[in-house]
């Protein structure tokens, strides 16, 4: 039971969070604020996806809610000129979160930079360029069918089989998962056995009284759970995935193994970018529109996101799976404290807490098993 609650802490939390939650608003269980809240995870979300790959490389980007800005400032202006929208949706995801990406990454790594420096002043001229563009006001969306990719739904019945595909092949996962080497013979790991199955099976049910229950699913979730699928393949099926857990872990000997760490970690930052600039693209489309605030201290949810998820911060640990539960968690507390009537400002300050706590245990646990 110990190594259970151990392996599963951060899900047990949520399920508390939402159980309290849905006691002191009877509305926050309801289909539509699911929905709501779900489709409000997915921004979020999809960059903790790229910033869990940078995390797990010992580093930070500061940059990313600049980059969602910029990202849904640029499409939104490109479609005002002319540009159609899957080639303006192309331009912005490459000329702003490639590029972006690309040199975050390539000047930390090349010269040997703290991202943490690269990445603040790519955040800084980021959001200068969204303030130089649209100067200083908001610029709307003039594609209707553009708005459809951030506001639609995908009809209840190809819904629910899609929900039944991910219950079959997320069951088939776990088991597939948990088996693991000790002593030179597979076993298979009954923690995570159990977990697996039971977060496979609450996610189920989740989501069909959730989605099913009011319009189906959204569109930006389906992008999501894709984005999701290809990450957690990535880390823990690819080359490329077990070379960042080497870097993450020791660099020095990751790169005496012949990991190419320039290479690495300039694609893990342009993933982050790439993502980063997806996020702002939904939220214009979501919107209708675009601001040169938008996506201010967005890096601080993902990075909490991360951090909750249980990746830690020295590098070489973390998962897709737990930033997951970690972006659910910040967003059922942002979405909870709303509905409650409090305060934005005080929802930072809650969020600030946990960020502190999550690395305090992140601490404490690497000197428990040092």
């Amino acid at each position: 039971m110990k190594k259970f609650i151990k392996n599963n802490g951060t899900f047990i939390a949520l399920i508390f969070l939402v159980i309290i939650l849905s006691f002191l608003s009877p509305s926050f269980l309801s289909s539509r604020n699911l929905t709501n809240l779900v489709r409000q995870v997915t921004i979020n979300g999809i960059i903790a996806v790229g910033m869990t790959m940078v995390i797990l490389l010992a580093g930070i980007d500061l940059s990313v809610g600049s980059v969602v800005g910029l990202s849904a400032v640029t499409v939104t202006l490109l479609m005002q000129a002319g540009f159609g929208m899957w080639l303006a949706i192309l331009v912005t995801l490459i000329g702003v979160g490639g590029v972006i990406g690309f040199f975050n990454g390539f000047m930390s790594a090349k010269f040997d930079i703290h991202p943490f420096i690269i990445t603040l002043g790519i955040m800084t001229i980021a959001r200068g360029l969204s303030l130089v563009l649209t100067q200083g006001v908001s610029v709307p969306v003039t594609n209707l069918t553009f708005a459809e990719i951030g506001s639609g739904y995908i009809p209840k019945l190809p819904s629910l089989i899609i929900l039944v595909v991910a219950l079959v092949l997320g069951i088939f996962a776990v088991f597939k998962t948990s088996i693991e080497l000790k002593n030179g013979e597979k076993v298979r790991n009954k923690a995570r056995l159990t977990g697996g199955i039971i977060l496979t099976i609450a996610g189920f049910i989740a989501g069909f009284f959730t989605f099913i229950g009011y319009q189906g699913i959204p569109i930006p979730v389906a992008i999501f759970a894709v984005i999701v699928m290809a990450g957690i393949y990535t880390l823990r099926k690819t080359r490329f995935g077990r070379k960042l857990y080497a870097i993450g872990g020791n660099e020095k000997v990751a790169w005496l193994s012949g990991i190419n760490i320039l290479k690495s970690k300039t694609m893990v930052f342009v993933i982050t970018g790439v993502l980063s600039a997806a996020s702002g693209i939904l939220l214009a489309s979501r919107l209708n529109g675009a601001s040169p605030n938008l996506g201010d201290g967005f890096e601080l949810d993902a990075i909490a996101s991360v951090i909750i998820g249980g990746t830690s911060f020295m590098g070489g640990v973390g998962t897709i799976t737990g930033t997951v539960i970690g972006a659910i968690i910040i967003g059922v507390i942002n979405n909870g404290m709303s509905l409650l009537g409090i305060n934005t400002f005080y929802q930072m300050i809650v969020k600030g807490f946990i960020i502190i706590l999550a690395v305090m245990i992140d601490v404490l646990n690497r000197r428990e098993t040092a």
